[in-house]
């Protein structure tokens, strides 16, 4: 199927594999991707998962999903697996796995909670990248778009920010690494996203006194004050950088993170 909105058929008969897809800037770009033609890999660990792709599949797309824990490296090499086992090969990786759980002064996170932002929003892309790569090397073809976030940059949520600062370096030094293989890493820096109610938690704890709704204010009242324009993307505004970075419209893009956060550079 097409859709001229979105660019034709850039995706035609590629295989792309779309993690964090259950819900968000995952699923928009799992839709956008089958609008195109690409033959999907849906990863997640939410049962919401499975939803999403049977929605997928009566638009005639072909599309499988797999949920696994992408915190660990086995749970990577299933999907990676999977995927071959399907399709044969592997032409596309979104790494969208990751999000902010706590949002609160660095002095106030505990040794677990710290860990726990950089399993979340690090770990998944690391182990991903990781378990795509002998594959694309091996058809000396590929694409990998890591999801960073333009809070590299900001405050209340330090250990997320420094786990997508080391998406950021994963992604410009895996680049020198694989280019010789006919592989392209990149990745987009989204900021403030307007999307539909979460379906599936974060795991964010709900704020207990006025000290802790100040905290979490703070940091969405930075986020648009970073902003040149003031206001929190749409879903869509988030997608299409995304899928553009995927495409052959990108074929001389590597090593980049693309801010897409309205001005504001992360």
């Amino acid at each position: 199927m097409s859709d001229q909105r979105f660019g034709g058929s850039r995706f035609q008969d590629r295989v792309m594999v779309v993690t964090g897809a259950a819900q968000g800037i995952g699923q928009r770009v799992a839709e956008r991707a089958a609008a195109e033609g690409a033959r999907l890999v849906l990863v997640d660990r939410a049962d919401e998962l499975h939803e999403v792709a049977a929605g997928l599949r009566k638009q005639c797309s072909e599309v499988i999903a797999v949920q696994a824990d992408l915190e660990t490296w086995e749970g990577a090499e299933q999907v990676v697996q999977a995927a071959l086992d399907q399709f044969g090969r592997i032409d596309i990786l979104v790494n969208n796995v990751g999000g902010a759980i706590n949002f609160k002064p660095f002095t106030e996170f505990t040794e677990k909670q710290i860990s726990a932002e950089i399993n979340r929003s690090l770990m998944p892309t690391l182990w991903c990248c990781r378990a795509v790569l002998p594959t694309m090397v091996a058809q000396g073809s590929g694409v990998i778009v890591n999801v960073s976030s333009a809070a590299t940059r900001g405050i209340h949520r330090i250990p997320y920010s420094a786990a997508k600062g080391g998406v950021n370096a994963l992604t410009a030094s895996l680049a020198f690494e694989v280019a010789e293989h006919g592989i392209r890493v990149v990745a987009t820096a989204p900021g403030g996203t307007e999307a539909p109610s979460r379906r599936i938690s974060r795991g964010t704890p709900e704020p207990t006194n006025e000290t802790e709704k100040a905290w979490f204010q703070a940091h969405i009242d930075q986020t648009k004050q970073s902003c040149l324009m003031n206001r929190y993307g749409t879903l869509d505004e988030m997608v299409a950088p995304i899928l553009f970075l995927a495409s052959d419209e990108a074929s001389y893009i590597t090593g980049s993170v693309l801010p897409v956060a309205g001005g504001d550079l992360g």
